[in-house]
Formats: structure tokens, sequence, C-alpha cells
């Protein structure tokens, strides 16, 4: 039991995909204005990363190894399908803000990483785990970011204004302010890695 705990909580800080590993930069830095997006990013690429994980490793002992990753992207792009006409049928306003960056979940590193160094190696329970994990560490990652950013890029977090005096930085919604922000938590984790070694 130990070990299956040790497979969810590793994504959450020790192998954060954002702040740790440093993948899945490019929506990362381009959803991350505002927390409502950053929410929906890391919902749909957790759905994406935790059964992607679980057909991949059940099929993973009669797919050949000469095929074995144009079949993980069939699998991982028929969840992306399902996940972008679920968000486009009952969210389609979120689907809108978020654009071209669900489909791209199908080529995103932290999806395909964990397929080929995990899930195509490992039985199905541990692989819904680490997919499980490695979600909740990206959603939780994307929403600093975004939480950041909303807040001093617009004064507001879910557009409910917090101080009535505030004067935002419209800095932190643009490219540089998600530039400055993931660098100076990509930094502060490092520490937080360091001091706890």
């Amino acid at each position: 039991m130990p070990g299956l705990f040790k497979e969810f909580s590793k994504g959450i800080f020790r192998q954060n995909p954002i702040f740790m590993i440093v993948l899945g930069l490019c929506p990362t830095l381009a959803v991350s204005t505002s927390l409502e997006n950053a929410m929906g990013m890391g919902a749909a690429a957790t759905f994406v990363l935790i059964c992607s994980n679980v057909m991949i490793s059940a099929i993973r002992k009669i797919v050949p190894r000469s095929i074995r990753i144009p079949c993980f992207i069939v699998v991982i792009a028929s969840f992306v399908t399902i996940v972008e006409l679920l968000m486009a049928a009952y969210l389609p306003q979120l689907a809108k803000s978020l654009g071209i960056f669900v489909p791209l979940i199908v080529v995103n590193c932290i999806i395909m990483g964990r397929a080929e160094a995990f899930a195509g190696r490992n039985p199905v329970f541990p692989s819904l785990l680490d997919g499980a994990g490695m979600g909740l560490g990206f959603t939780l990652a994307l929403g600093i970011v975004a939480l950041i950013r909303e807040f001093l890029g617009s004064g507001k977090v879910f557009n409910l204004t917090l101080f009535k005096s505030f004067e935002p930085a419209a800095i932190m919604v643009l490219a540089p302010g998600a530039l400055l922000t993931l660098g100076l938590l990509i930094a502060l984790a490092n520490i937080i890695k360091k001091r706890s070694a």
C-alpha cells in the first residue's frame, strides 16, 4: 500500500510535471491567464492522463514494440476527442477560451512521457494512480500559476474583485508575466526540494 501511495503522490511535488520535470509549458504559459481556464485545462489533461494510462497499460503486452508510439498516440487522441466533444457540448465558453490547447493535449509531453515511461511498462492500477497523481500535480501547478497571474494582472479571481484599491499590473496577463511567474515558481520549488533533501 505505501508503494501505491508513492505512485500517486510523486506527481504532486517530487516529480511535478511543471515545476520539477518542466514539461507541458506551452499550455501552462498560454491558458494560465485565469483560474477558470487553468482548472478546465487541468481537468481535461487529468482525464486524458488517467484514461490513456489505463488503456495503454491494459494493451501493453499485445502491442508490438515497433509500433507502440503510434498506438499510444491513437489511444491518447481518442480520449482527447472525447474531452473536446464533451467540453464543446457542455462547457462551450470554456472550450472557446481554451481554443487549440485542448486538441494539443494529444502531443503534450506529460501525456506521452507517462505513456512511454510508466503505463507502457506497468500494470493497470499503478498506471491509474500514476495518471491521477501526475494530472493532479499538473492541475495544481497550473492553478497556482493562474491564480498569481490573474490576481496580479486583473485584481480578480474567478471574476471576483478581492481588493477595491488594488492597482493591477497588466503585464502579468501577458506572455512576459507568464514567463516571470513560472520562472519564479520553478526556482521556489527547487529551493524547497534542496532544503527538504
